[in-house]
């Protein structure tokens, strides 16, 4: 789909001043908060009596040139062209390459790389408020060293808080974000002025020559400082994953003209410092500060750090609901926080796993040098992966040539590479942890699909042919009772299930019966007059099929009234609803091992109903138990 047939990123649309303010406050929390940690791990590998200036600048080169090449070229120009109906993210990006093309097979190896995309983005999602909180926290040892006693434990206050407020909804909580967000980059922007006044040739390091100077004069040193200077294009993801929300013009239009040429003041601003004092180097971000601003400084960093954990953490339940729509995740509780906007959700077990992970990331850490070692390789990994995946959707979908496509993504592919392969190396200093977690839910996910691939297989085995089922209605002398029966199965080929064992006990059959299938097309919404396909079968029997978008929950009673609406006899006050109950045990020869089945029963016994998850009445359910081996 081009960019100008998306709903929000059209070229026509009109840019508002709360729009951009928004756009802020969202999507460039993680990103723009990255200058308080980016420099210092960077020049973390030369110790202060050699460091010189040639280093300097070389490392502020390759911040420079990663900012344009991975942030503004890549995402920026290309990936937020490559929209989901509006709609963006690495699952969103998923989901429209595999519907671009017909090979099962590479639609398979597409849902590999998303989901590896999806699970690096949860351990990124774990590392943000660690290292963010931390890093703003730490400048208090600027004032006083004999205040570090203290980091840890406002820390850990700060993102309980943090976690606790998530249920009041991300309107409450970031109402005024956007404000808070303009006031940070003006103040960093101006920081970062003072000093390149003072000593101005740190301008040089635009240059890109002096990055690649850096790079033949250091060699391995400065292939592992590659993992250090990444950490100035965290967040980049967030401008395609929260493109829905705002679209792609705004986005584009703070990146160009506010965000990026102040990330960069403060960044070459931090540069000159170290120049003109090498001691800087240990926080150089804190040390560009008059003394009696510091503390300030730390509480509104304080503040920025929190919205740029804020805005990872409604990823990750944005992230856990497309998840789940497209078969990758258990069903989960989904609760919405605003009344009109369908993208203010809140997911319990989602943020309990992140809170969790995140006291632990802290304790063990301690610091956000050390939490460094681990940031990057999530990041870099999910570069790969929606690097890919826009590579396939511009040669199939755009209709690139393969040499363009090749020669473009490639390039930018070798630049991500590059990234990845140099956080690599620091696997063993903590780059193990996102990696731990993203492989964790890899596998969570992978296992999710494929026992539920079993389960449709095995009950596809088990069941009768729909339409041997009606064939032989006319000649049985099944009674037929008045009333609506709504019968719920994942296959509208076959007859489910629940509606033969209700026959075999109960010996009759309603007046009306509807099958309903609920299906997701991968798209992020579907329009109400998109939402249903009736057919009738023969008298009083209706095969419905709903489809409900990944950025959707599905509403199976709301979705049954349009049709009444219609003229079809679904009375709601009528209806009963037919489910079946899974009772897994295990088949003679196992199709799953030991493992990822324990792994899977415990999905499934802790998955929320489907009663709750289609937002069914419960008084008008009925469940009939099925055994199924796998």
């Amino acid at each position: 789909m081009s960019e100008s047939a998306t709903p929000h990123g059209s070229p026509g649309e009109k840019l508002r001043l709360a729009g951009l303010i928004g756009v802020l406050g969202v999507v460039y929390g993680d990103i723009g908060t990255s200058p308080l940690y980016a420099v210092q791990a960077s020049l973390s590998y030369f110790p202060g009596n050699k460091l010189q200036e040639s280093d300097v600048l070389g490392l502020l080169s390759l911040i420079f040139w990663a900012l344009i090449i991975t942030v503004t070229i890549k995402y920026v120009l290309l990936i937020m062209r490559a929209d989901n109906e509006g709609e963006g993210g690495t699952l969103s990006l998923m989901a429209l390459a595999q519907r671009v093309t017909q090979s099962d097979r590479t639609k398979w190896i597409i849902g590999i790389i998303g989901i590896c995309g999806a699970g690096l983005f949860f351990g990124d999602a774990t590392i943000t408020p660690a290292i963010s909180v931390l890093s703003a926290v730490e400048g208090m040892e600027v004032v006083s060293p004999g205040l570090k006693e203290f980091v840890l434990p406002i820390a850990i206050a700060v993102i309980l808080v943090l976690f606790f407020v998530q249920r009041f909804g991300t309107a409450r909580v970031g109402g005024a974000f956007g404000p808070i967000m303009v006031i940070w980059f003006v103040v960093i922007g101006a920081l970062g002025l003072h000093q390149i006044f003072i000593h101005p040739h740190v301008l040089r390091a635009l240059v890109p020559v002096y990055g690649a100077a850096f790079i033949m004069r250091h060699d391995l040193l400065a292939f592992i400082a590659l993992g250090s200077v990444v950490l100035a294009v965290t967040g980049a993801e967030a401008l395609y994953a929260d493109m829905g929300h705002f679209g792609a013009k705004p986005i584009r239009v703070s990146w160009l003209f506010f965000v990026l040429p102040c990330l960069l003041l403060n960044y070459f601003g931090q540069g000159a410092l170290v120049i003109r004092d090498p001691h800087a180097a240990s926080n150089p971000f804190f040390f560009l500060l008059p003394h009696a601003l510091v503390v300030p400084m730390v509480i509104l960093a304080t503040i920025a750090t929190v919205i740029a954990s804020q805005a990872v953490i409604s990823g990750a339940y944005s992230v856990a609901r497309q998840s789940t729509q497209l078969g990758l995740l258990p069903r989960m509780p989904i609760r919405y926080t605003n009344e009109t906007e369908q993208g203010q959700i809140y997911v319990p077990p989602v943020n309990s796993f992140l809170f969790v992970v995140v006291v632990l990331l802290v304790l063990g850490f301690g610091s956000s040098s050390a939490l460094a070692s681990a940031y990057g390789i999530a990041v870099t990994g999910t570069f790969l992966s929606t690097n890919a995946l826009a590579a396939f959707v511009y040669c199939r979908h755009f209709n690139w040539p393969l040499r363009r496509t090749v020669l473009v993504f490639g390039a930018i592919g070798l630049v991500d590479f590059a990234f990845f392969s140099s956080n690599v190396l620091k696997v063993f200093d903590g780059g193990w942890v996102p990696l731990a977690i993203g492989f964790s839910l890899i596998t969570v996910m992978t296992t999710w699909r494929r026992g539920r691939a079993l389960l449709h297989q095995r009950w596809q085995q088990d069941s009768l042919p729909l339409a041997s089922f009606l064939g032989r209605l006319p000649q049985s002398r099944i009674v037929r009772v008045p009333g609506v029966a709504v019968f719920m199965t994942g296959n509208p080929e076959y007859t489910p299930s629940s509606l033969l064992h209700n026959l075999k006990h109960n010996k009759v059959l309603h007046e009306t019966v509807v099958f309903v299938t609920v299906r997701n097309p991968g798209v992020p919404f579907v329009g109400d007059a998109r939402r249903a396909k009736v057919e009738e079968l023969s008298e009083g029997v209706y095969r419905v099929l709903l489809s409900f978008g990944f950025m959707e929950s599905p509403n199976i009673p709301r979705a049954l009234d349009l049709l009444r609406e219609q003229g079809l006899p679904f009375n709601p006050m009528q209806i009963s609803y037919f489910l079946g109950r899974e009772t897994i045990v295990a088949a003679t020869v196992p199709k799953l091992g030991f493992i990822r089945r324990a792994i899977f029963l415990f999905m499934l016994r802790n998955a929320i109903s489907a009663t709750e998850f289609f937002k069914i009445p419960s008084d008008r359910v009925v469940e009939l138990g099925v055994r199924i081996a796998i």
